[in-house]
């Protein structure tokens, strides 16, 4: 996942650890079963989105690590299409919302509505109450909006009344946000940014992709029907779960564990950042590069890895100097220095 956009698992096979992990004997092997489940989850997306490879490996380990995302790019990049095709390859529920100026808390989460007929208040659920919610244009919408989104991301719950109650797992909110165009929106505060466990971004295709974009329309392929492209379900919840249970079972040595911290900690230290990456940050970065590593194939986590999620896990928890940004700094830029100073354990 090195670069902007989001990471291409290789065919790896699970090897001993060089990090000081207990023998081979005692690491766990990830299911090859399960690899290839979530392996064809990008199969059936390329069925419907073209070139967005590495965005999808970014959404499944999101997945994996029961975290959320932020997806950045311009208007026309397939940003809906992605989320829709990914619910239709996992047989997850899925449902949209569109930020807007006027839209309520109420909207998103649900509300109290009497009933004349009974003379008593029913819960109705919002469209949060999902396995996939994409909150399209999130930073259109005022931050009281953003911020009923809060508790859902962090909690799985929606307290209505006084009264808590929980969401489907799985559960993951897929934000997005037009780089370009800031006009008419609200800034995601620095609290709600850092509970988005990736910021993936989706470029511009490349002219064959394009090309194939192009192609599959003048053939007929229909963006709102996926069935007649092909898409079909891969992988199920139960298999997920197994996955997840898998991934929490990936082991660390204590100099990888070293390793991500000194690089949160690096970038509380640049000079180019008036605000670095906080713990749960830190706890971030362990996270997706366990998911990173069992993706790889193998059953503990190297450096390698880290640095592989290191940009799309930390760049949206980093604030820049103004004069920094003055300068052309980017979160990028600072992410690149920090990493090339960190010493990586051998």
């Amino acid at each position: 996942m090195a670069g902007a956009q989001g990471p291409t698992p290789p065919a790896a096979a699970a090897a001993p650890s060089p990090y000081g992990t207990p023998p081979a004997s005692a690491t766990p092997t990830p299911s090859a079963e399960l690899r290839r489940a979530l392996a064809g989850v990008r199969a059936e997306v390329a069925k419907a989105v073209v070139g967005q490879d590495a965005a999808v490996s970014g959404l499944v380990i999101a997945l994996l690590c029961r975290g959320h995302v932020l997806l950045e790019g311009v208007p026309g990049v397939a940003k809906t299409l992605l989320v829709r095709t990914l619910a239709a390859s996992l047989d997850l529920d899925t449902k949209r919302v569109q930020f807007t100026p006027d839209l309520m808390p109420g909207d998103v989460t649900g509300s109290l509505v009497y009933d004349a007929r009974t003379a008593e208040f029913s819960f109705r659920e919002g469209p949060v109450f999902t396995n996939l919610l994409l909150a399209d244009e999130i930073n259109r919408t005022p931050p009281k909006t953003q911020a009923s989104l809060l508790e859902a991301m962090e909690e799985r719950q929606v307290s209505v009344d006084g009264l808590p109650r929980p969401l489907p797992d799985p559960f993951l909110v897929i934000a997005t946000q037009n780089p370009v165009e800031y006009e008419g929106t609200y800034p995601l505060p620095e609290a709600q940014l850092d509970r988005f466990l990736l910021k993936l971004t989706l470029p511009l295709p490349e002219r064959e992709d394009e090309v194939e974009v192009l192609a599959r329309h003048a053939s007929g392929f229909d963006p709102r029907n996926l069935a007649a492209a092909g898409v079909r379900p891969v992988a199920d919840r139960a298999m997920l779960e197994r996955a997840r249970a898998e991934v929490a079972r990936v082991q660390v040595a204590r100099e990888v564990l070293g390793y991500a911290v000194d690089v949160c900690r690096g970038t509380r230290q640049s000079p180019s950042l008036s605000l670095g990456v906080s713990p749960r940050g830190a706890t971030a970065l362990l996270a997706t590069a366990r998911a990173w590593a069992w993706l790889s194939g193998r059953g503990y986590v190297t450096p390698d890895d880290v640095k592989a999620l290191a940009h799309p896990t930390l760049r949206h928890r980093v604030q820049l100097r103004a004069e920094a940004e003055l300068e052309g700094v980017t979160a990028e830029t600072v992410l690149d220095t920090v990493l090339a100073s960190v010493p990586v354990p051998r």
